[in-house]
């Protein structure tokens, strides 16, 4: 009964660390593609504040429209902040998830150690 009771555990722990660890690859998944939009807006604004008499376009779709530079470059400034404020929440999510790994671990390193039986069993079921 309590081998059952411990291999149910073990499955239900094995669950969450699936999981989790499916979460932190989106989020960090997520924080790749906010630092590379960063990265754009970043040079993109610093081109922009080069020459003082160019003609900007801003890319619709296929088609390109005469914009002034002043609002192209306040357009790179703003996504320059968003994907700050992104990074910092995405960041502060891959720390919790982070954290929840590190528990999920040791719960199962835990159980593993109260009932060497059960590593046995879980060995002997994998092969």
């Amino acid at each position: 009964m309590a081998d059952e009771a411990n291999r149910n555990a073990f499955f239900e722990i094995q669950g969450r660390m699936i999981e989790a660890t499916a979460k932190l690859k989106q989020v960090e998944n997520q924080l790749r593609n906010k630092e590379k939009e960063k990265k754009r807006a970043y040079l993109t604004l610093e081109e922009l504040k080069l020459c003082d008499d160019t003609n900007t376009y801003k890319s619709i779709g296929r088609t390109f429209v005469l914009e002034p530079k002043s609002v192209l470059m306040e357009e790179q400034e703003q996504k320059l902040k968003d994907s700050d404020t992104a990074i910092a929440s995405l960041q502060t999510s891959k720390e919790y998830l982070e954290k929840q790994m590190a528990e999920i671990e040791n719960n199962l390193r835990e159980l593993l150690q109260q009932e060497p039986g059960l590593a046995r069993q879980i060995m002997s079921m994998s092969v």
